[in-house]
């Protein structure tokens, strides 16, 4: 009895501790894990490195100046020197950059669209943690009326204290049951606010929303180019124009001078000049960094075949979850309607004297379980739904 009151005790600080809580939707909860979550900024960041990137491959190489001094006349020279990119390594390197631009745009997209599904399946869980800590305390009060009904049977010499015991057993299994159920629930709330980006200090929100039968999906059919297949597909096609840039390079950058002379008494005025330097790869033929692009290039292409290998994989087994998830909550509505009519029939049963208290435990038994296999079973099925929504996003250049 005394477990059974700091169990009461429990459930009532916790109440009081909700009540006090912030209602988040499911939509809130997706745009607040967005617009401040973590993996959102990280992937809002790599954007930026993209941006970078580009505008560094558009520059083009700044002119010099030389002033020379000579003891022949003419003694002075002032000559500019231009660099030229004739061997197009300047639109290699742009149009990879360009690439790997579009491949951190595709990132972001899937990051962002990732934060969202962090969020909506920490918030199903919290719904499913929610649905069996009511569970739990329904079962604690029917076991506790349970409880209290052997006594009064015993009392009137209707039951034996066998199954005063019994009850008074099987109460405390449910009041504990319920205890740890709240805990659950409690941590699920902190992975809640941590995906939405909030403080978890404290417990400062709490779901609404109903855990009712998953949206309806677009069913089995596998997008051809994913975000992750298509941020990829860009990082490959960047790493093979990457190689090209490296390889034209060699003979890089050609530049045309141009400038005048002066200082000579026997030809008065200024005397102009040109000229075109040529660079020699004898000492240096940039063997280095070839290699590291065409390294750099192998990496890309192993992450393409990567990631178009996890990307069908993970849409199998989110159709694959979904669908048995579905089949089972058929079953399960079937099994839930005829435990409760099963629950019903051996209270009044044993209300009655016409049965046992062991019989009565094992139907409730039963129907706990049943329920609680049916919140699990929305649960994933939501989650499955969810996924599928993430790898169904196609690729747009924003």
């Amino acid at each position: 009895m005394r477990f059974l009151a700091r169990a009461t005790a429990l459930l009532v600080s916790i109440s009081a501790v909700a009540r006090s809580q912030e209602p988040v939707t499911r939509q809130q909860a997706v745009e607040s894990a967005v617009a401040w979550g973590a993996r959102a900024a990280v992937a809002r960041a790599d954007t930026l490195v993209g941006w970078a990137q580009l505008v560094t491959a558009r520059q083009r190489y700044n002119p010099s100046l030389a002033a020379t001094y000579s003891k022949s006349t003419p003694r002075y020279h002032e000559i500019v020197d231009l660099p030229l990119d004739l061997t197009g390594a300047r639109s290699a390197r742009i149009q990879s950059a360009q690439a790997t631009r579009l491949a951190s745009q595709y990132r972001f997209q899937f990051e962002r669209a990732a934060a969202a599904l962090d969020a909506d399946t920490t918030y199903t869980r919290s719904l499913a943690a929610a649905e069996h800590l009511r569970l739990a305390r329904r079962n604690a009060r029917d076991a506790d009326s349970l409880r209290r009904m052997s006594v009064v049977r015993r009392d009137a010499g209707d039951a034996s204290e066998l199954d005063v015991l019994l009850a008074a057993v099987n109460a405390g299994q449910a009041a504990n049951q319920a205890a740890a159920d709240s805990l659950t629930y409690i941590s699920r709330l902190f992975d809640l606010q941590a995906a939405m980006g909030l403080d978890t200090n404290g417990v400062a929100v709490t779901p609404v929303d109903s855990l009712t039968l998953p949206p309806s999906s677009r069913g089995d059919a596998i997008p051809l180019r994913a975000l992750p297949i298509a941020a990829a597909e860009q990082a490959f096609t960047a790493a093979e124009l990457s190689v090209s840039a490296q390889r034209r390079s060699v003979f890089a950058p050609f530049s045309i001078q141009a400038g005048i002379e002066h200082g000579d008494p026997s030809e008065p005025g200024i005397l102009p000049t040109f000229g075109l330097s040529i660079p020699l790869p004898i000492l240096n033929r940039n063997r280095g960094p070839i290699a590291q692009a065409e390294a750099e290039r192998e990496r890309a292409r192993a992450e393409l075949a990567l990631a178009r290998l996890e990307t069908q994989s993970a849409i199998g087994r989110a159709v694959r979850s979904r669908t048995l998830a579905l089949e089972r909550l058929e079953r399960d509505r079937l099994l839930v309607e005829s435990a409760t009519r099963i629950v019903a029939m051996s209270l009044t049963a044993y209300r009655e004297g016409a049965q046992g208290l062991p019989a009565v435990l094992e139907a409730q038994r039963n129907a706990r379980e049943i329920l609680s296999q049916y919140i699990d079973d929305l649960a994933e099925a939501w989650i499955a739904t969810a996924t599928l929504r993430l790898y169904d996003l196609t690729p747009s250049p924003r």
